[in-house]
């Protein structure tokens, strides 16, 4: 029996269409448009931050803070959450049951505009948080304000990203990179008439997101509705929909806790730089390192999206063999980019800090992080693309377990010890935290290692048929 398995395993493979190099161009077809997404759909906050940098120092430092509030207890759930569509659609379309696309987003869109309730309570109060837990109270108070007129990009946010991930697990990805770039090109004049033309000021700056996030999403939607590609996977609003609300959510939850332990565990970073020596230093250059590396994480965020698509389509198909060869395949593209960008960011170390500031001490500061900063970029490349294979197989609970152990049992513990203990300082914080991503990394391939691919392939199709929507 495992001669044969073995014979039909080669045969499938020795098809023109399931050989490496077919595998790589399906890829990069996916990832490309993916990763220009990711960094437009960013550009947008980013916009906003910048309009209302030219209001002055308080405006700033307040529209900052809620802006990094907002993603961590906003953004990165309600993102996190809809990736569950990932393993839901993406198995749905490889198991050609394309009627429960439509029906599994718009579970998705009722189960996030849930979750919406308690993350527009603590926005709405986010002056009062941000107080109580030690915040300058002028810059919390301005961050307060910016939080509330933030309230209403939660109405769009929900569909569209759900409208995103739904084209995605179809393999439509460069109409998701138009409407993001078309959005992003039209937030700036939308910003500059509110902030500027109205006289809004940072009101003006946070509402300004809503009105795009509205536009990225009627593009959106009006190519679901009028495109070819689409008439199978929405055929109209559904009460199934209304239908195993919880079996989503126990997908949901894991999939946001994914997304979130380890976005939080970079953001605790800051935290702590500020109860180092000479913390303006070190928040500085901490932030910068940060922003630096949320840029460059695009590109193996772009390969977790499109290695995730790859697995679920294949593992719906029934084709367990195909989702290996995607899974080996993509570690590679990862490895060989990993290690591109982390000796560009080494080679050009010394001059890398000159392009956020002019201070010698900043600049000399950077360039001796850089080294670790690379360390860390490459193994976040590695163990994303893993994390996608996880998304894929619907195995986001052991992802967030792995996420939960290797950054708080390891990571923070080890960047308090290095920074705090044998005071290496922001280079110890930094170092913990590469421990924390070197512990996932090895987590990661012990277990996708173990993965049997056809038993994996069986419970996406009983996954799949057991919805209750009536299949033809």
């Amino acid at each position: 029996m495992e001669n044969k398995a073995g014979t039909e395993e080669t045969l499938l493979l020795a098809r023109p269409e399931n050989t490496a190099v077919a595998e790589a161009k399906r890829l990069l077809r996916l990832a490309g448009p993916l990763v220009a997404s990711c960094i437009l759909q960013n550009a947008v906050q980013l916009v906003s931050v910048m309009f209302v940098g030219h209001l002055g120092e308080l405006p700033l430092a307040g529209a900052s803070l809620a802006s990094s509030l907002a993603n961590v207890t906003g953004f990165s759930l309600l993102s996190g959450m809809a990736s569950a569509l990932d393993t839901f659609c993406g198995q749905a379309f490889g198991s050609r049951q394309y009627g429960l696309l439509g029906v599994y987003k718009q579970r998705a869109m009722l189960v996030l505009a849930l979750a919406c309730v308690p993350i527009a309570v603590v926005w709405a109060n986010a002056g009062q948080i941000l107080i109580l837990i030690g915040q300058d109270h002028d810059i919390a108070e301005e961050a307060g304000a910016y939080s509330r007129w933030l309230i209403p990009c939660l109405v769009p946010y929900v569909p569209l990203a759900c409208h995103i991930r739904f084209v995605q697990t179809q393999g439509i990805v460069v109409p998701v990179m138009a409407s993001s770039g078309v959005t992003a090109l039209s937030h700036v004049f939308v910003c500059w008439a509110l902030v500027f033309k109205a006289g809004m000021g940072s009101k003006g700056a946070a509402l300004s997101n809503a009105i795009s996030y509205c536009v990225n999403l009627a593009m959106l939607a009006l190519y679901v509705r009028l495109s070819g590609a689409c008439t199978r996977t929405w055929t109209g609003f559904s009460t199934e929909a209304f239908k195993e609300l919880r079996r989503f959510t126990e997908l949901a939850i894991p999939s946001a806790m994914m997304v979130c332990l380890e976005w939080w565990s970079f953001e605790l970073l800051v935290l702590l730089s500020g109860l180092l020596p000479n913390p303006k230093l070190e928040t500085s250059v901490l932030s910068i390192c940060l922003n630096t590396g949320s840029l460059l994480f695009m590109i193996p965020f772009g390969l977790c999206t499109a290695i995730s698509t790859r697995v679920s389509n294949e593992l719906g198909a029934g084709q367990p063999h195909a989702a290996k060869l995607a899974t080996r395949v993509v570690m590679c593209i990862a490895m060989s980019a990993g290690l591109v960008l982390a000796s560009t960011m080494i080679l050009l170390r010394n001059f890398w800090g000159y392009m956020y500031s002019n201070e010698p001490e900043v600049i000399t500061y950077i360039a001796k992080l850089i080294p670790v900063l690379a360390i860390s970029f490459f193994t976040d490349g590695l163990h994303s693309s893993l994390s996608g294979v996880l998304i894929g197989c619907g195995e986001q609970k052991v992802g967030a377990r792995v996420n939960l152990g290797a950054f708080y049992m390891v990571g923070v513990p080890m960047a308090v010890l290095l920074a705090f203990v044998l005071h290496l300082n922001g280079m110890g914080l930094w170092l913990g935290i590469v421990c924390g991503s070197l512990t996932k990394l090895v987590l990661l391939m012990w277990i996708t290692l173990r993965i049997n691919w056809e038993k994996e392939a069986t419970k996406a199709k009983e996954t799949v048929f057991s919805s209750s929507l009536p299949i033809a």
